[in-house]
């Protein structure tokens, strides 16, 4: 049982018991705390759905839209800016921590590189001498040491500094930079137009009703607290 429910429960229970043993305190305190309590539940269920006739309630559906605007203006303009982007390549390149390449390197498919070496042999000086030996399938054994030992040189070079140091000068171009920052602001624009209002609302209710909870909480105490002073007081 969540939070607003229990309180809501337990200022009733305090408005019955009131009634039942005719006691004007205990209905003055479950009266103050069961309309705190309602009151702020209602406050943040208008947040999320709309209710008939009680103008700006739903205003997470029907603000969707400048939402998704809102959401993708932070990520271009206060993560994404150019000043960020000359940031996070300075720390790649400090010390040991370079961009790491070589899981894309291992994915590259180099036996077009491995077949341009053979024709080139094959129409070579070399090519006669190849021949007599059974041509370019006498080499294709060389096949799989060629490209672990290419791969194995690749990622040597772009570890270096030297590679570094070209592949941060050709980024940090301006054209290359506003190109980059295009392709993300498409990327994010793209995502953003996957969420729906039903999957918006139900990402926000996850994250804050826990913490809204307590709003109903205090609300039913500090109603009750009123009430109790009402009493005392015969308002």
């Amino acid at each position: 049982m969540n939070k607003s429910v229990t309180t809501n429960l337990i200022a009733a229970v305090l408005v019955m018991s009131g009634y039942f043993f005719a006691s004007p305190v205990f209905i003055s305190i479950g009266l103050f705390a069961l309309s705190g309590a309602v009151t702020n539940w209602l406050a943040i269920h208008m947040l999320f759905e709309k209710v008939p006739g009680l103008y700006g309630s739903g205003v997470v559906p029907s603000r969707f839209e400048e939402f998704k605007e809102g959401i993708r203006h932070l990520m271009m303009k206060q993560f994404f800016t150019d000043e960020n982007i000359d940031r996070f390549l300075s720390e790649q390149g400090s010390g040991e921590s370079h961009i790491n390449l070589q899981p894309v390197i291992e994915q590259i498919d180099l036996t077009p590189a491995f077949d341009a070496l053979v024709t080139t042999v094959e129409q070579s000086s070399l090519g006669g001498m190849l021949a007599m030996f059974g041509g370019s399938e006498a080499i294709t054994p060389l096949k799989e040491p060629f490209i672990e030992k290419m791969k194995s040189s690749l990622v040597e070079v772009s570890q270096s500094e030297e590679f570094y140091s070209l592949l941060k000068g050709e980024l940090e171009q301006p054209d290359v930079l506003d190109d980059m920052r295009t392709k993300i602001d498409e990327i994010v624009t793209q995502r953003l137009n996957e969420l729906t209002p039903q999957l918006v609302k139900e990402i926000i209710q996850e994250m804050i009703k826990e913490h809204l909870g307590w709003l109903v909480v205090w609300g039913g105490v500090f109603g009750g607290v009123i009430g109790f002073i009402a009493a005392m007081l015969k308002i």
